[in-house]
């Protein structure tokens, strides 16, 4: 794969192997930038066996500074819970009538927040919105009977993690833009909400690789243990 000459001048400007956190948001701020905001990325390797009940890690956080994404938030309710999430703000609210819309292929929303007594219906979309990482789930919060929080939680920055097939988990951070002390805010929110969520199961070093990036530059590897 052809190098451009910025992801070059990138990997010139990365001389350490691992780097404290402040150098290291320092380093990923100061190399050469793309035409747009870009994202920064938060990836962590962790300690754990997630083909194990026991040692499943999956949570949520809110960023003390957002993700610098707005997100279009879908409430599937009715009745008072339906005129609720229109009041909080959800950018569509509706019942089986937007399921079928979910069947027939739409899917232009990024959170989906439903009422316990709703599960059944969404549960025709299933296999449409689980792949999608859009599911509704009681441990995200996003099926509940406080719609009215749970969207505030979202457009807050309300992030979700939870372990891959290859035991990483992958956060935004926030945008370039954000600048050092927001991003390691953020990155430190993120960090603590991990290591809170340790399963007892887990045995030895628990954040084995953490890394930072943005869209469109190489990783940096941070001095994080536990």
């Amino acid at each position: 794969m052809k190098v451009t000459k910025k992801q070059a001048q990138a990997n010139e400007m990365i001389t350490q192997k691992s780097y404290d956190v402040a150098s290291g948001f320092e380093t990923l701020l100061s190399l050469p930038k793309a035409k747009f905001d870009e994202t920064v990325e938060l990836h962590v390797r962790l300690g754990v066996d997630g083909k194990n009940a026991d040692q499943q890690v999956r949570g949520v956080c809110i960023l003390p500074h957002g993700t610098g994404k707005t997100l279009k938030v879908l409430v599937i309710a009715k009745g008072d819970k339906a005129d609720d999430a229109v009041k909080a703000g959800a950018d569509y609210v509706g019942a089986e009538e937007i399921v079928a819309k979910i069947q027939g292929g739409w899917l232009d929303f990024d959170v989906c927040i439903t009422t316990p007594d709703m599960m059944g219906v969404v549960g025709r979309v299933a296999r449409v919105l689980g792949p999608k990482g859009l599911m509704p789930n009681p441990k995200s919060g996003t099926v509940t009977m406080d719609v009215t929080k749970a969207i505030n939680d979202a457009k807050a920055g309300k992030v979700e993690y939870r372990l891959d097939k290859t035991n990483n988990v992958h956060v935004i951070l926030g945008k370039v833009s954000f600048g050092k002390e927001k991003l390691i805010d953020n990155f430190n929110t993120v960090i603590e909400a991990l290591i809170k969520a340790k399963p007892a199961a887990a045995k030895g070093q628990y954040l084995k690789n953490v890394a930072i990036a943005t869209t469109m530059g190489p990783g940096l590897k941070l001095n994080v243990t536990m």
